[in-house]
């Protein structure tokens, strides 16, 4: 087998453990619980099942992939700073945990999808070294574009937590005035601060709703109101959310009316709303001069000008003045 083969089959079996890794850490856990489900089994089965029915029963993936997937992350974890970790962490709440993401499975898809591109990276570079093409990538180039595409894969997941937590930002703001007329309706008809935002939580099923649910099991748990909704807005990062919260503790310290405080809070919202239907208005013109100027004249240039150019060209006059 020549050196060149060797490469090729070490870089694709490189790359297909990294994707393999990136699929089982990027994986969505069951959504039902595993001791509901065992009981569910116990009650219909004749004989309890044993320990390695049970181990057996569970796909492939999380027997054998994600217990060496975390085992990765946590091997990173050691050399990572506590700083980083915790600044994750912060991260990963604020896109709302997706797909149940801690910061050593979020390492190890970021180590994952780095060894993945720099093994394809390396993969084409070792095929183009090879005598079947006519054609030969200089090795420090080579070299240079997989260390490249490592630290682009290394990257990627963090680009794409930054783009989740946006939409789950833009998200909340957008249907943060709904949700304060509910929970004034709520109010104002007699019911308590949490009962309403129970009737949010089951009303609706986005970001802002998972939310209110999640403060009301941590004030069912033991949690001060005013620490949970606290919480709340941490894990938001939005001003206005920051802002509503502050008046909801402030007036729950001073004995304020609830309804008085929800009523003020959702037309101050609903405005903040317009003013920024009417930001983004106004930005529009300026965003479609880059697709303007770039697509659209370009294309419009060549239609009207193309004929008469070639015409020109064409022509007796033209020909005897350059000579043709």
């Amino acid at each position: 087998m020549t050196p060149q083969m060797m490469f090729i089959i070490a870089g694709a079996g490189v790359f297909i453990l990294a994707i393999v890794l990136a699929v089982v850490g990027l994986r969505s856990p069951e959504s039902a619980d595993p001791l509901q489900t065992r009981l569910a089994e116990y009650s219909t089965r004749e004989r309890p099942l044993t320990l390695e029915e049970i181990e057996l029963s569970q796909p492939i993936s999380e027997r054998i992939f994600l217990p060496v997937f975390r085992r990765l992350g946590q091997f990173a974890a050691r050399f990572t700073p506590q700083a980083s970790l915790q600044d994750i962490q912060h991260k990963l709440d604020l896109a709302g945990n997706p797909k149940g993401l801690d910061p050593t499975l979020f390492f190890a898809a970021r180590i994952g999808v780095s060894l993945g591109l720099g093994g394809v990276i390396l993969l084409l570079t070792v095929i183009t070294q090879s005598e079947l093409l006519s054609f030969a990538v200089n090795p420090i180039r080579g070299l240079a574009y997989v260390v490249g595409a490592a630290a682009l894969g290394f990257f990627i997941p963090n680009m794409l937590l930054q783009s989740r937590i946006k939409r789950r930002q833009d998200s909340i703001i957008k249907s943060m005035p709904d949700a304060l007329d509910l929970l004034t309706v709520c109010v104002e008809a007699g019911q308590g601060f949490d009962q309403a935002m129970q009737q949010v939580s089951d009303k609706w099923e986005n970001e802002l709703s998972i939310a209110f649910e999640r403060v009301i099991q941590e004030i069912r748990l033991g949690k001060l109101r005013r620490e949970a909704l606290r919480d709340m807005a941490d894990r938001m990062d939005i001003g206005d959310m920051t802002s509503f919260v502050a008046a909801l503790i402030q007036a729950d310290q001073l004995g304020v009316s609830m309804s008085k405080v929800l009523r003020i809070q959702s037309d101050q919202m609903r405005i903040r709303r317009r003013q920024r239907a009417e930001k983004k208005a106004h930005e529009a013109p300026i965003k479609m001069l880059i697709p303007m100027a770039f697509l659209i004249f370009p294309s419009i240039y060549i239609i009207l000008l193309g004929p008469a150019a070639l015409t020109v060209m064409n022509s007796p006059a033209l020909r005897s003045v350059t000579g043709g």
